[in-house]
């Protein structure tokens, strides 16, 4: 690259193909937050499953709650 020539966009970061990004700015008055988060499909896919054994380990628990009270 010619050393006079300035480059016109800067180099691009190695990142995964499937990789997702999302960046959020919340403004409230003179305050603001910014969030940003990256994931893959796998990712959210063990989210998921995480998710879904929480969910399904409360039904006995509750079930059991329930029986006690009775």
């Amino acid at each position: 690259m010619d050393p006079e020539l300035p480059a016109t966009t800067p180099p691009a970061e190695i990142t995964h193909p499937e990789e997702m990004k999302a960046s959020v700015t919340l403004r409230l008055g003179p305050a603001s937050v910014t969030a940003a988060a990256r994931t893959m499909p796998a990712g959210l896919v063990t989210a998921g499953i995480l998710v879904s054994a929480i969910l399904l380990s409360l039904v006995p628990l509750v079930r059991a709650a329930r029986s006690s009270e009775r």
